[in-house]
């Protein structure tokens, strides 16, 4: 049998490293580390520490998880983000942030409303005892009966081309068997390869003769509530029931052995919508699409699916998540910001 090509982890570039650490230093929001993903970009002004993270799609600014920088600076720095979006005749709109970056928003003009909520579980006392936990602990026996192993890459199996290339078709056949009218948000979900790559981790659930069922990736959360984010859970058609529920517990019980406190779901749009949460001067149009898509939009964005799948760890941190426009909300920007962020 052939040895396995190992594949060595680059480190990733200085320019991240360093935005790494100002993410470190300053950064609360669970899916911060997004923002260095491949393809987006990072505003900051001279002397200032810290950055905004965004993407151009057609005329608007989209920028992520509000300004990660110093508290002394985060007005400057989004200052300088509105005067680019103005020079640039762009709109400029921030997604996912959390309800204290939601009111700096609302502070500067921003019409701000709930987009959704993000799911956390806290590590110390987790455990899947009880009557509540029952069909997630079947759902694991299952796997774990049918051969189902699960191992993390660079831990306890090393990163390998054969490996990294039953990935990749992983992924293909994922995205084929969602069909064409079902999208990633992709500007706000984890990515398997690219520069931070060695920062994250990935763990990779086989059955015995090696053949991939699927795979989970994290991204370090940083902050009040440090500990891990489930990223992107990847998953053949035809894998074995309980795959996935396998691969979440190995990783959540190996980060609370190594003393993370909080597991992170992330964001769910559509979900966790309430209007006690919604800020004086949201927009009643975005409110309006944002809860017919809860209530009707499953075809387009599994969101039900998605929160049912969190509920079963029984998450114990619920933070609604917020989307800001500049200026005057219509029916038509909305339905663009769902467009740039493949919500639809």
């Amino acid at each position: 049998m052939p040895t396995p090509t190992v594949l060595a982890a680059p480190s990733p570039p200085p320019e991240l490293v360093e935005a790494d650490a100002i993410l470190r230093r300053h950064a609360s929001n669970p899916s911060a580390f997004l923002a260095l993903n491949q393809g987006t970009s990072r505003f900051t002004v001279p002397g200032a520490d810290g950055f905004a993270a965004y993407r151009r799609a057609g005329r608007c600014l989209v920028q992520l998880g509000g300004i990660f920088a110093d508290p002394q600076d985060q007005d400057r720095i989004l200052d300088g983000l509105m005067a680019k979006a103005r020079d640039e005749r762009c709109r400029l709109v921030a997604v996912q942030l959390l309800e204290a970056d939601a009111e700096r928003y609302a502070a500067q003009g921003f019409t701000v409303n709930q987009m959704g909520a993000s799911y956390s579980r806290s590590l110390a006392d987790f455990n899947l005892k009880g009557r509540p936990q029952m069909y997630l602990r079947n759902r694991i026996s299952r796997a774990r009966r049918a051969g189902v192993v699960v191992a993390e890459i660079g831990v306890d199996v090393p990163p390998a081309a054969d490996l990294d290339a039953q990935l990749d078709e992983i992924d293909r056949d994922w995205l084929a068997a969602k069909g064409r009218h079902v999208k990633e948000l992709a500007f706000m979900v984890g990515e398997r390869k690219g520069p931070v790559a060695p920062l994250r981790r990935v763990f990779v659930a086989t059955l015995d003769d090696g053949t991939v069922q699927g795979y989970i990736t994290f991204s370090p959360v940083y902050g009040d509530h440090a500990g891990w984010l489930y990223d992107l859970p990847r998953r053949h058609p035809d894998a074995t029931p309980g795959t996935m529920e396998l691969l979440t517990l190995t990783a959540l019980e190996r980060f609370r052995t190594e003393g993370s406190r909080y597991f992170h779901f992330g964001l769910t749009p559509f979900t966790g919508l309430d209007h006690r949460h919604e800020l004086a001067g949201h927009s009643r149009v975005a409110s309006r699409l944002v809860h017919l898509l809860a209530d009707h939009g499953q075809h387009v964005y599994p969101a039900a699916a998605q929160v049912a799948f969190k509920h079963k760890w029984a998450p114990d941190l619920v933070q609604p998540e917020y989307v800001a426009f500049r200026g005057r909300v219509s029916l038509r920007s909305v339905w663009r910001l769902l467009r740039v962020t493949n919500a639809l």
